[in-house]
C-alpha cells in the first residue's frame, strides 16, 4: 500500500510538470493575440475604413475565393498562406478596390472571435465596368493557435461613386495544423499522460498479483498431525459400529 501511494505522488508531480508548458503557451497565445490585433489596427489606420465598418453589397459584383496548390484548405499556424480572390465587375460603373479583411472564427459560432488577421490595402486598384480583376490576400492565424477546424470569413472593400461597399468573397472551413510537426502539443500532453496511466495500471496489477500470491501461500501451510491415536478414545468406542467396521476392514485385509 505505501508503494501505491508513492507511486501516485510521483505520477501526481510528473502531471504537474507536464501542466506547466500548457499553461506558460496559454499565456503566450493571449499576448500574440494582442500583438495580431495591434497589427490589424495599425494596418487598417492607411485605409479609409476602419476594420469593424461593415458596408452593404453592391448589386452586379461577383466574387469568388482560390486557394492555390491548396485544396483541402489546409492552413499551418504561425506560416503565411495565400489566397486569391476573383472580383467581376458586371456594374455600369468601375469600382476601386480598398482592401481585403478577413477573420476566424469557431465553426459552430461565428460570435466568438478568435482572430482578427491583418488587414491588406490596394491603393484604389480600378477594375472597369464589365471587367474581372484577381486581387491575392497572404494571411497569416496566430502561431499558437490549437490545431483544428475554424472558419474564415474574408471580405473585399470596394467603392463604386465614392459610395462604400463590401463583398463576402469567402466563409468556410479551414484546417489549422502546426507548423514543421506532426505532433501537436496536446497530443504529446495526451500520449504522455496515457503512458503514465498505463505504467501505473502496470505497477497496480503487480502489487496485487503478489498480494494475491502472498495470501496463497499463508493458506497453504496446514499442519499435518501423526497418524497415532489415543487409547482412551479407543476404549471409549469398545463395542460400537465404529469399532465393529474397523474390525471388519481389518479381517478382509487378511
Amino acid at each position: 500500500m505505501g508503494l501505491l501511494m508513492k507511486n501516485l505522488r510521483v505520477l501526481f508531480l510528473a502531471l504537474l510538470l507536464l501542466a506547466c508548458p500548457l499553461l506558460q503557451v496559454v499565456k503566450c497565445q493571449s499576448d500574440d493575440d494582442v500583438v495580431s490585433e495591434a497589427s490589424a489596427a495599425a494596418a487598417v489606420d492607411d485605409i479609409d475604413y476602419a476594420a469593424d465598418d461593415t458596408f452593404t453589397s453592391a448589386s452586379g459584383i461577383e466574387t469568388v475565393c482560390v486557394f492555390p496548390n491548396n485544396a483541402p484548405r489546409v492552413v499551418h499556424a504561425g506560416e503565411e498562406s495565400e489566397l486569391l480572390v476573383g472580383l467581376k465587375n458586371d456594374a455600369e460603373s468601375s469600382l476601386n478596390v480598398i482592401a481585403i479583411k478577413a477573420s476566424i472564427h469557431l465553426n459552430y459560432d461565428h460570435r466568438y472571435l478568435i482572430q482578427n488577421l491583418t488587414a491588406q490595402a490596394f491603393n484604389n486598384a480600378t477594375v472597369p465596368a464589365s471587367a474581372q480583376a484577381t486581387f491575392p490576400y497572404i494571411f497569416a492565424v496566430s502561431k499558437f493557435l490549437q490545431a483544428g477546424s475554424f472558419d474564415l470569413v474574408g471580405t473585399i472593400i470596394y467603392e463604386i461613386d465614392q459610395q462604400p461597399y463590401q463583398s463576402t468573397f469567402y466563409n468556410g472551413t479551414i484546417d489549422v495544423v502546426e507548423a514543421g510537426g506532426f505532433l501537436s502539443i496536446e497530443s504529446v500532453f495526451l500520449v504522455t499522460l496515457g503512458a503514465a496511466l498505463l505504467v501505473f495500471l502496470v505497477i497496480w496489477i503487480k502489487n496485487e498479483i503478489n498480494n494475491f500470491s502472498k495470501k496463497s501461500k499463508r493458506a497453504s501451510k496446514v499442519e499435518v498431525g501423526t497418524g497415532t491415536t489415543d487409547a482412551s478414545l479407543d476404549e471409549w468406542l469398545q463395542g460400537t459400529a465404529y469399532t465393529q467396521s474397523q474390525g471388519k476392514q481389518s479381517k478382509k485385509k487378511k
